[in-house]
């Protein structure tokens, strides 16, 4: 089965080559657009990713006034072009994700480190879990509910299919402890939690109440790193909004040293299992 992937990752990673391109041909980009009988707005977009597709005889004359001569390179360049207007599954539900969506970056990442404070994170949450949280923020209805559900439930699959990404999850003492739906949905969702974090390319972590002050007392965030060393590290912030994505160097590297810093105070994957295994024992007790 072929690997699910990343239309906007592609783009980026298309537009990333062509700039290069365009540099080491030592052109401006004054004289591409001169030389092209562009409008200089066209090629901006072009190589800042925003142009959702280049149409092939563009790219050819881009690569021709490049000189990229070696049809292989020619070849990649095309099908990048090519992928970058495939349409992934989240597209069906974008009232759900936005027009820039997680699960599209999510699919080619090879690491996903995560911190969340409140709540379980969304890709080992349980279904009811989802549903209990989804019907505790604003009404919405049944059917909107369910949508959302089984959106959140897809994008599960990126961490059992073949090859799956790698997760590294710091995870706040007060996500286990807030019971949500219903003490027997929360443990279920605790034991869920124990199962996903027996697969080797899944490792979590309890940031323990007695660590006191921490440098995570920031919004939720995901750093995700992508196989592909021409594909830079990405951020993302969970909002009230739906989130935002942040990709300057300055802003990833921050995210990652706060990530690291928490993972220091936290606990072991082993000591965060017993915590779990008690707060699951806790909850199954009650009458």
């Amino acid at each position: 089965m072929q690997r699910p992937h990343s239309p906007t990752l592609r783009r980026r990673r298309l537009s990333a080559e062509l700039k290069r391109a365009r540099s080491n041909a030592n052109l401006t980009t004054t004289q591409t657009v001169k030389s092209l009988k562009w409008a200089a707005g066209k090629l901006s977009k072009i190589e800042t990713a925003e142009t959702q597709t280049i149409k092939a005889d563009d790219l050819d004359k881009m690569l021709d006034l490049y000189q990229v001569t070696d049809p292989d390179k020619r070849e990649a360049l095309h099908a990048l072009a090519k992928d970058a207007k495939v349409r992934g599954w989240w597209s069906k539900y974008r009232e759900v994700f936005g027009p820039q969506s997680l699960p599209d970056f999510e699919a080619e990442a090879s690491t996903i480190r995560t911190f969340e404070g409140l709540v379980i994170p969304g890709l080992l949450q349980t279904p009811d879990y989802a549903r209990a949280l989804f019907q505790g923020g604003r009404y919405t209805s049944t059917e909107e509910s369910e949508r959302r559900v089984k959106a959140r439930m897809e994008r599960r699959d990126i961490l059992t299919r073949f090859k799956p990404a790698s997760l590294r999850v710091a995870l706040d003492e007060a996500a286990l402890r807030r019971v949500i739906g219903s003490p027997e949905i929360m443990a279920e969702q605790l034991r869920h939690l124990l199962h996903m974090a027996k697969l080797p390319n899944i490792d979590l972590q309890v940031l323990p109440f007695s660590t006191g002050a921490h440098a995570a007392f920031v919004a939720p965030f995901s750093v995700l790193d992508f196989p592909d060393p021409l594909d830079a590290p990405i951020v993302f912030v969970d909002t009230a909004s739906g989130g935002l994505f942040l990709e300057e160097p300055d802003e990833v590297e921050a995210h990652g040293v706060t990530f690291g810093d928490v993972q220091g105070s936290a606990m072991s994957a082993a000591q965060s299992a017993r915590v779990i295994t008690e707060v699951v024992e806790a909850l199954e007790s009650k009458p």
